[in-house]
């Protein structure tokens, strides 16, 4: 992996192009491998058009950018 791509303490760099982050340690990918489980597990409980669905889905898909965010090296901006 590319670890040695982001300071001490952060799991994600900046996309190249587009906008958000990308995992870059081994922590960064397991926040993204929960958050696939958790989301096909949610899926798996209660269809799309279940009420349930979104009242899990938002939070759990609002802790990603949180921490995804919060744990990036670098600024989140539009990158051509």
């Amino acid at each position: 992996m590319t670890e040695d791509r982001v300071r001490p303490g952060f799991w994600f760099k900046p996309k190249a192009f587009g906008y958000g982050a990308t995992p870059a340690t081994w922590q960064g990918w397991l926040v993204v491998a929960m958050f696939v489980l958790l989301t096909g597990l949610i899926v798996h409980l209660a269809t799309p058009r279940h009420p349930l669905f979104l009242t899990l889905l938002a939070p759990l898909t609002l802790a990603l950018v949180w921490v995804s965010r919060a744990k990036t090296d670098g600024d989140w901006r539009w990158r051509p």
